[in-house]
């Protein structure tokens, strides 16, 4: 017996586009004009576009110039060495990942027809089919061809509107995305993305399938178990238990191998041998591996696995709430950790890039560290991407963060016909073994949006893949996940009688009727949440270094928010008409593309970030945990675009981010005011003061949120500022921060100046106030120390009836240690929205705070990373373009 030997078939790569006047593919395999690959794994288009073939497709028109890609057949083939041993007997071929549709040949002779871009394919090979010098040949078809051919047999059905791609995508088992979405180009990708070994043995460990457990008491346990192939003679198993530092916590003893496989190869009580595994922020993300290893009877290594695990449990809480809120009673949606209730603050993931092969691991880990250290602690994979690789979860595992995953299905009615069913059963299968021991991952989610969709079409009679949904998923995750299940849930949004996927009261919602949908102002947002919001967001611009890349040298005739290629890169669905009335509502017309651009972000940042403000408030304490958690739409890009994204395409944060971070913080203080106005009948509510319509004065409602587990003292310091008059206010009020929920602090009238030192009122009527043109900051303060916990900052709405000259001119300063790169701000008067950035060329600054909300006495010190000498550029409300202060 030997050690098993894998050889990753990374070299020796080339390409071709398939010659359809060539009878047989095969015959193309000696034929001219391969080109040496670039990259392993690989992808055509970056294959194409590292040769100097095409264009660049995310710059400038270019996409709609690579469409012919996706129409041809392409071909790879690999040449390498296999040398015999006589005591291998086995030999496999491993494909991770095949994009999508490939006859695959080795040595001439057929040996997989892959049609799943998501299935591992594991193929068995006769020792004798290897030769000293091989070929391995793979032959893609057109995915979009297939796609059309299925739908002419099976019949058109509904797939999202025209900017989710064409329908026909539902019938092949390849990203979604890939047909274009309402954030991402069509771009129809094909190649070996994924790694592809060949592995020659005598026996190998198959399948190694660890629990690591924890009880209702956390006291944690581990379980192996471990399947051979073939059963081997005269071995035996060793399980080793090490932590981060590879020191070994526990080893067993040789174990004699007696068959196939091994059900508890091990079963230890770890009592006081190993720590929990917690999310970020609520204890150490303590990892540990297990490493199986079969031996030989000489003690020799003959196949070794290793599996990184943390000992936690996790659960899905749906239970009914004691009191009713504004939507009734109705039942929770929350993720329990190790028994502690926590409020899952995050983002939606989509594809890091339509090219995968492109997306380096310090890639991912840079996308996930940026949403950690945005205080976020859940990422969810949306249903119309990929399956990430290890890599994405292990650095989840790594970080703290929790996933939820959905199985690839999107915005769509899929069939369910035999051999769909089965092959989606595989690709489940593969993936849930794959993913199921990170301790990351907090759920299993069936689909994107497809019981919604059948609800909002009214006109379609059914949707065969509830078979998939409420059969096939649950099966594989319960059957492949025990002894303590990952919690399954069968749709997102999913949770009402009869599939009503709105109702605010039961499983978690996707709240679009801000941005799509019914289009109501985001001030909405306080009336429009649900137990769990797991999609909600509202797009905006790129910083103008991201718009400058796809323009590309574009004229001047492009640079204007209406311009054709602004629109080539912006895919939300009526998008000038949708941001139009955002805009309208909330901030003055203007045709400068840099202030537009500005204009957007403060607009989403605003609006997010009030929204995540008011339903965090309502993670109360126990039976009054009435939203369990909040993720917008989306964390990142696939491509440089105006999208939901809250950093884009080069990672690079838009003003929103730095919103949520602050909503997300260990502490957070909210402000919600009330405007009283002159007539009952007055809408929208957030309009202090128009036409005839007069505020008698307004109501401050002012709340704490505390993310610890322990109670904190505080102070909260409320601090009133007149724009049109040198009048301020401030006063201080002893407050308690009850542990993990919101606490409600005060609810009181909002102070404005007195009528003989405020601005002339455009009325002699004694009953109206003067609060409509007051800023009311409110700091929540350490109780010893003085230090800030949280601040925030409400502004009179709508910003467009703030009067340009009370907010030009600041006085505004800026003051940089270059030593440091600290940057203190400070302002005379009220500054809403204040970007900082870098001036003159470099790389990105990191910045560690920004889109800053100043009050007087109030410096904000934030930390530059990178400003290697570079002045502070601002940019704020009132004066949107960058300019030295």
């Amino acid at each position: 017996m030997s050690r098993i030997r894998n050889l990753e078939l990374s070299s020796n790569w080339s390409w071709k586009q398939r010659e359809t006047s060539v009878e047989s593919v095969l015959d193309e395999a000696g034929a001219d004009g391969w080109k040496t690959a670039q990259a392993y794994p690989s992808e055509i288009h970056v294959e194409l576009l590292k040769a100097g073939l095409i264009p660049d497709p995310y710059l400038g028109f270019n996409e709609n110039k690579v469409q012919w890609i996706g129409k041809v057949e392409w071909m790879y083939k690999c040449t390498f060495e296999y040398t015999a041993d006589s005591h291998e007997t086995h030999a496999l071929l491993e494909f991770l990942g095949l994009d999508t549709l490939c006859d695959v040949y080795l040595n001439g002779q057929k040996i997989l027809v892959a049609d799943n871009q998501f299935q591992t394919h594991v193929v068995p090979l006769e020792l004798s089919s290897l030769k000293p010098q091989n070929i391995l040949f793979l032959h893609f078809k057109s995915a979009l061809h297939l796609a059309k051919k299925l739908e002419a047999e099976m019949g058109k059905v509904r797939a999202g509107s025209t900017n989710l791609g064409d329908p026909s995508r539902v019938y092949v088992r390849k990203a979604q995305y890939d047909w274009r979405w309402d954030w991402g180009p069509q771009l129809m990708t094909c190649g070996p993305y994924r790694p592809i070994t060949l592995k020659t043995y005598s026996a190998r460990l198959q399948e190694v399938q660890t629990h690591a457990l924890l009880s209702d008491e956390n006291a944690p346990s581990l379980k192996v178990d471990v399947t051979l192939e073939p059963a081997p003679l005269d071995a035996s198993l060793r399980v080793v238990l090490s932590d981060a530092s590879n020191k070994t916590v526990l080893k067993s003893e040789d174990m004699p191998v007696s068959g196939s496989s091994l059900a508890s190869a091990v079963a230890w009580d770890l009592k006081g041998v190993v720590e929990p595994w917690w999310p970020v922020g609520y204890g150490e993300q303590n990892l540990y591996t297990v490493s199986v290893l079969l031996l030989s009877a000489n003690g020799q290594t003959l196949d070794e696995s290793t599996t990184r695990v943390g000992f936690r449990r996790v659960a899905l809480v749906q239970e009914p709430l004691e009191e009713p809120d504004q939507y009734g009673t109705g039942t929770s949606f929350l993720f329990e950790v190790n028994g502690v209730r926590i409020f899952a603050g995050g983002s939606n993931w989509v594809p890091a890039d339509n090219f995968l092969t492109t997306i380096a691991p310090e890639r991912f880990r840079a996308w996930l560290t940026l949403l950690r250290d945005g205080n976020q602690n859940m990422v969810r994979l949306w249903g119309g991407g990929v399956y990430e690789p290890d890599v994405f979860y292990d650095v989840c595992d790594e970080l703290g963060i929790l996933v939820w995953q959905d199985f690839q299905f999107a915005c769509g009615v899929y069939p369910a016909h035999d051999s769909f069913v089965a092959s989606v059963r595989k690709e489940a299968e593969d993936n849930v073994r794959r993913l199921r021991h990170h301790p990351s991952i907090a759920l299993f989610c069936g689909n994107n949006e497809d019981y919604q969709m059948v609800n909002q079409w009214g006109d379609v009679p059914s949707l065969p893949a509830v078979k998939l949904y409420e059969e096939v998923f649950p099966e594989v995750v319960a059957a492949l996940t025990g002894p303590q299940p990952i919690p399954y849930h069968r749709g997102s949004p999913y949770g009402g009688k009869g599939w009503d996927t709105a109702d605010p009261t039961v499983g978690d919602v996707h709240q679009w009727n801000i941005w799509g949908g019914k289009e109501f102002p985001y001030h909405d947002y306080v009336k429009l949440g649900g137990r769990f919001v797991s999609e909600f967001g509202i797009p905006s611009h790129p910083e103008m270094k991201t718009i400058e890349y796809w323009m590309d040298g574009a004229g001047a005739e492009q640079r204007h928010a209406q311009s054709a290629l602004m629109a080539q890169h912006c895919r939300a669905g009526t998008f000038e008409r949708r941001f139009a009335i955002l805009m309208n509502d909330n901030l003055r017309v203007t045709e400068d593309l840099e202030t537009y651009v500005y204009n957007t972000r403060l607009m989403a940042s605003e609006g997010v970030g009030y929204a995540y403000q008011v339903w965090r408030r309502k993670w109360g304490g126990p039976g009054k945990q009435y939203t369990g958690g909040v993720l917008v739409w989306q964390l990142n890009d696939c491509w440089p675009v105006t999208s939901w994204a809250i950093a884009d395409y080069f990672l690079r944060p838009k003003p929103i981010y730095f919103t949520i971070a602050r909503q997300l913080a260990t502490y957070s203080v909210g402000v919600l005011r009330t405007v009283i106005k002159n007539r009952s009948n007055d809408r929208p509510a957030q309009y202090y003061e128009y036409g005839n319509f007069q505020s008698y004065g307004a109501t401050l409602e002012i709340w704490g949120t505390n993310a610890s587990l322990a109670a904190r003292s505080a102070t909260l310091e409320l601090h009133y500022v007149d724009l049109k008059s040198t009048w301020t206010h401030t006063e201080t009020h002893a407050v308690t921060l009850h542990p993990n929920q919101a606490t409600e602090l005060l609810s009181i009238p909002c102070p404005g100046p007195p009528r003989d030192a405020a601005a002339p009122s455009p009325t002699a009527d004694e009953q109206f106030t003067t609060t409509h043109t007051v800023v009311a900051g409110a700091r929540l303060l350490d109780a010893e120390s003085g230090a800030v916990l949280a601040r925030f900052a409400d502004w009179p709405q709508p910003f467009r009836f703030v009067e340009p000259v009370l907010l030009r001119d600041p006085k505004l300063r800026v003051e940089v240690d270059g030593a440091t790169g600290k940057v203190t701000v400070s302002a005379e008067r009220p500054v809403k929205g204040l970007w900082l950035s870098a001036l003159g060329d470099g790389a990105d600054v990191k910045w560690s705070d920004n889109a800053l909300d100043v009050m007087p006495g109030d410096p904000q010190v934030v930390v530059a990373q990178g400003l290697n000498g570079r002045g502070v550029g601002v940019a704020f409300l009132g004066k949107e373009k960058t300019h030295k202060p």
